[in-house]
């Protein structure tokens, strides 16, 4: 089932081979990242019917939960739920906050999608982050059991009206698994969907594993390994992939500890020899929808914590890559 995947996942779509004339791609700039289609088809106008399906439902995602479109579901739900009351919910919101905050039980806390209370206030392109002493004031509003939801009547409310919530931790594996339907409802038996670090294989390349790379997180230019997979998911989270160097030479990434509601350590702050701190996590399995969250709760628990929960559920397999660069696998793949 596994063995496919790369954390940026250009590889895997660019290695692909060229000389079949019934391959089809496409790459295009959506939900704040690279989105990259790759599939077999023999019909030159159904692919393209395809291709524009595809890329319409990872624009109709990104239209509903960014937290940057101010007429987002997400930004109507953050805005008005400082008033206290339920706020009415899509099923689609409803299913994507059921399923966080079922790993964020299961994490105690690692996975929580209220880190926005205090990551909203990070800006990395123009290296801004929250100050200490906001930190402290707005530290106890994120928390998971803030958020009230309830399924039957499709309402969330918010118990501390400071509370935000952001999905970028799960709605990147969600849109990739959105989009292998989209493929498996036209009849596609061979495809590989990328958006940033989280990716959907369907089926494998015509006779052959998809290869997938995982970027070396230090050397942009290399590969840390290079792994077969077909017909599985596999997201990536690291602290390269957005990023500043603050004043103090420390490495400030968006991937955010819960508890205390700044960006996880990694090698940059304290000692780089410490095995436990992660700078790259990978996750391969079933679905993006399970894969991208726990690519984040691994990295935010560290290598100790995180591969044991991997080998608590069944068919998901880990990558990991700690502080002094040392690469780690979940036991399914340690051979």
């Amino acid at each position: 089932m596994y063995l496919t995947r790369f954390f940026t996942l250009f590889a895997g779509l660019l290695i692909a081979g060229q000389a079949a004339a019934d391959w089809h791609y496409d790459k295009q700039a959506i939900m704040g990242t690279e989105v990259h289609l790759q599939f077999w088809h023999e019909d030159e106008k159904t692919a393209q019917e395809i291709n524009q399906a595809v890329m319409e439902e990872f624009r109709r995602i990104d239209r509903a939960l960014s937290p940057y479109k101010p007429d987002s579901e997400l930004s109507r739900v953050n805005r008005d739920g400082a008033n206290g009351k339920a706020l009415s919910i899509s099923a689609e919101l409803a299913e994507i906050i059921e399923k966080s905050l079922w790993y964020s039980d299961k994490t105690a806390g690692a996975f929580d999608i209220t880190f926005a209370t205090l990551g909203s206030l990070y800006d990395f392109r123009e290296g801004q982050q929250a100050d200490v002493e906001t930190t402290e004031k707005l530290l106890p509003a994120v928390n998971y059991r803030h958020l009230k939801l309830n399924r039957s009547s499709r309402t969330l409310a918010f118990d501390d009206p400071r509370t935000k919530i952001d999905l970028g931790g799960i709605a990147k594996g969600y849109a990739v698994d959105r989009a292998v339907a989209i493929l498996q409802h036209y009849g596609v038996e061979n495809a590989n969907v990328s958006a940033g670090g989280d990716a959907r294989l369907l089926g494998d390349k015509r006779g052959k594993p998809w290869l997938v790379g995982i970027r070396h997180p230090r050397d942009k230019g290399k590969n840390a390994a290079v792994i077969p997979l077909e017909n599985t998911a596999i997201s990536t989270s690291g602290d390269y992939e957005r990023f500043f160097i603050d004043d103090d030479q420390h490495r400030v990434h968006h991937i955010f500890n819960p508890a205390t509601g700044k960006p996880t350590e990694s090698d940059d702050r304290g000692d780089k020899t410490d095995r436990n701190k992660l700078i790259s996590v990978s996750i391969i399995g079933p679905r993006g929808f399970d894969t991208d969250p726990l690519s984040t709760s691994v990295f935010v628990l560290g290598k100790q914590k995180g591969l044991a929960l991997i080998e608590e559920l069944p068919g998901f397999e880990a990558i990991v890559i700690d502080a002094g660069h040392r690469m780690f696998f979940s036991s399914g793949l340690q051979q």
